[in-house]
Order: C-alpha cells, then structure tokens, then sequence
C-alpha cells in the first residue's frame, strides 16, 4: 500500500513541476525546453528511488537518499543530463591550481533553470509560496555553488527582479532585453 501511495505521489509531484515549468518556459519564450524539462526523472534510476524516498511532496526525495547513503544516485544522474541545473557545467578549469570551476551557461538554460527555481518554490511550498522563495531557497545555498560569475550575475538578478517586482514584470525582462537565441552571455 505505502508504494502505491509514493509511486503516485511522486508521479503526481513530478508532473505538477513538469507543468509549471512548462508553463513558465512558455512565458520566457522557451518553447522546446519547457516541454523538454526533466524527461530523465522518468527514467528507472531516477523514478524509483524518487517512489522510495518520496516526501509528501514536501521537498525532493534526493534529500532522503542522501540521508540514508550520503549521496543521491537520483541526483548524479540527473545533473548529469540536465543543462538547466548549474551543476551540469563544473568541470576542471584552464588553471589547474583553480581545480573545479563553474562554465559559463548558454542563457537559454539560466532562464529555464530561474524557470525550475519558481516551480521548485511553488510544487514544495503550496500554500505558503510567495515570489521571494526562489531566492531565499538560492541565497540559503550561494556561498557553497561552484558557478561561473555570468552565470551568478544573471540568476541573481531574475531572482531578485521575481522578489521584487514580481513575476509578471520579470517575464516582460526576459522577453524583451535578454536575447537567449543568440548568446551564451546576457
């Protein structure tokens, strides 16, 4: 019975993430990746250790693999092939002394991964989520990212845009002065 409880509820919290990003992707003008976004959760590796850790649909089931074993396997695959999370693009610098260092991420996946943040938000803060969730879950984290400083710039500053002025003004931003079809930097 407990699986049939999780394996739904994480199916159901899946795809309610899935739609709201899809959603928002649409707003940016992200059309592919917002239908796109997170295909790999359905994969076995990631879908039924999700089913086993799942939480209500109060926060990612990756935390409750991690408490059992240290580290999400979940999680390893799916940063692996999903360029929207910053993770995706660590790898070892020019500078060998520098060790792991943040790429620079084409735009099209800083928007779609600011897109990821406010679904994250609103999927596991329901009825309290309001739009500065985004960046205080960001800002709780920030010290620790290895992110390139384009990267940063630009996530910092939709987020804060979200806080401040709001979703709707911020979409207008990203459609009318960010040129994600042609750049990798903003």
């Amino acid at each position: 019975m407990r699986f049939c409880h999780n394996f739904f509820g994480h199916l159901k919290t899946i795809l309610h993430h899935k739609n709201l990003v899809r959603h928002y992707c649409f707003k940016a003008g992200l059309y592919k990746q917002g239908i796109m976004h997170d295909w790999s959760k359905y994969n076995p590796v990631e879908f039924f250790v999700g089913v086993k850790y799942y939480q209500d649909g109060k926060r990612s089931p990756n935390f409750g693999e991690k408490e059992d074993h240290a580290y999400s396997s979940a999680w390893l695959h799916h940063k692996g092939r999903n360029r929207h999370h910053f993770e995706y693009w660590i790898d070892y610098g020019l500078d060998p002394s520098k060790g792991l260092v943040g790429m620079p991420m084409p735009t099209r996946y800083v928007i779609e991964l600011f897109c990821d943040r406010i679904a994250a938000s609103k999927n596991y803060n329901r009825d309290t989520y309001d739009d500065s969730y985004p960046l205080k879950y960001y800002m709780k984290n920030r010290d620790h990212y290895v992110i390139h400083p384009d990267t940063k710039a630009l996530v910092e500053k939709l987020l804060n845009m979200l806080a401040d002025e709001g979703e709707k003004k911020t979409f207008e931003y990203i459609r009318r002065e960010i040129d994600w079809k042609h750049s990798r930097k903003w």
